[in-house]
This record gives structure tokens, C-alpha cells and sequence, in this order.
């Protein structure tokens, strides 16, 4: 299973030969942000509209805001981090939950700074989330730079 294409064994060759473990783990990280910040903005709006397959999940009333799943998950990275040896701090499942976890919480900053009349404030929200986007962007390029300069010489 997976993508045989030529391009895409090429892009897989260079992820594993031509980039360091900083440069993919950051890369990994940017990639988990950005997908999961525009998968969370996408099922949040379609919540708040009252559109698609999903609700708001709740425990005995009380809302359960997806900052809370953001911070476990960069607990667990931390504990890893702290506790962890060189393989396990290496492995691609950190990278991605750490980015994964991270969009999580930057989502709903505004709630835990409590700004509530920011967060869903059309202009406020709005902002918030062309700011964070277009920084997760940049930041997914830049990280992906030394992949494009590898695929570029390899593809010469």
C-alpha cells in the first residue's frame, strides 16, 4: 500500500537519506500543524453552523474543548523528551504529535486567555485564523526547503 509513483519514491528516498533527524522532525512537526490546524478550523466552523458529521463532545455538561487533547499530547512529547532515549525521541510519532498537539492548543488561545469575545468575534476570528494559518504555512515551507533543494539536485 502507498504511492508508487516516481516522484514519490524520491521524495520518500531523500526524507530518509538526504535529511538529518532535526530536519524531519521539524518538518513532520510544521506538516502535523498546519493539517491538523486546518482540519480543526474546518470541523469547528462546520460545528458552529450546525453543518456535517460532528458535534460538540461534552462530559456531565461540561464542554470538552480540543486544547485539552493538545496539552495531554505534548505531555506525553515532554515525558518523552524527558524520559525517553535517542531512538524513541527520533521517531516520527513524536514530531507529529507534538505539531499535532500544538495546533490543537494554539487553536483555542484565545479561550484560554480568556478572550471570549475575540474567539468567535467574525473580525477577531477571522484574523486569528489567517495569521496562524499563513504562519503555519511559512513555517511548513521553510521546513520542507532542505527536502525541495534535495529533490531538486536529484532530479537534475
Amino acid at each position: 500500500m502507498g504511492i508508487s509513483s516516481p516522484l514519490a519514491k524520491d521524495i520518500r528516498t531523500v526524507f530518509h537519506e538526504e535529511l538529518n533527524p532535526r530536519q524531519r522532525a521539524a518538518l513532520l512537526s510544521w506538516l502535523a500543524f498546519t493539517t491538523t490546524f486546518g482540519a480543526v478550523r474546518g470541523i469547528t466552523y462546520s460545528i458552529k453552523e450546525g453543518k456535517g458529521p460532528f458535534r460538540n463532545m461534552s462530559v456531565g455538561g461540561a464542554h470538552l474543548h480540543h486544547y485539552m487533547w493538545g496539552i495531554g499530547l505534548i505531555s506525553g512529547v515532554g515525558g518523552v523528551a524527558v524520559h525517553g532515549d535517542e531512538p524513541r525521541r527520533n521517531h516520527p510519532a513524536v514530531a507529529l504529535a507534538y505539531g499535532t498537539g500544538l495546533a490543537l492548543i494554539v487553536d483555542e488561545f484565545a479561550l484560554l486567555l480568556d478572550l471570549k469575545d475575540v474567539y468567535w468575534a467574525k473580525q477577531g476570528r477571522i484574523s486569528i485564523d489567517l495569521g496562524i494559518g499563513a504562519s503555519s504555512l511559512a513555517g511548513t515551507y521553510f521546513a520542507a526547503l532542505p527536502l525541495f533543494r534535495a529533490l531538486r539536485r536529484r532530479l537534475r
